[in-house]
């Protein structure tokens, strides 16, 4: 499986998103829940997909008005590398220094 080459906060926050959701979900939902814009997740799902991290699906017939859906769903490896990213960024936040106001605080 290929390895993402480049690893931003909305692909962190896409790929957490994935692994916390038990049913795939579809693309606007996704983009609504990380509060980025379509145009931001759209292309990181591309660039998923092409990795082989997730596979989209488009739902059949629906009752709700406007285009098709296009629901994903984390791979089995994609799951596990997802979730390796999102350790490792669990661990540089807690590993970074907490900032100190410099309003009140003496020596």
């Amino acid at each position: 499986m290929a390895k993402l080459t480049r690893v931003t906060a909305p692909t962190l926050d896409v790929v957490q998103v994935l692994l916390g959701s038990a049913d795939p979900i579809w693309g606007l939902a996704l983009a609504k829940a990380v509060e980025r814009a379509p145009g931001t997740v759209y292309p990181i799902l591309s660039r998923l997909e092409e990795l082989g991290w997730i596979v989209g699906d488009w739902e059949g017939e629906s009752d709700h008005a406007g285009p098709r859906r296009r629901y994903y769903r984390l791979t089995d490896e994609g799951r596990a590398e997802a979730a390796a990213l999102v350790a490792a960024r669990a661990r540089r936040v807690a590993a970074a220094p907490t900032p100190r106001l410099a309003f009140g605080i003496s020596g």
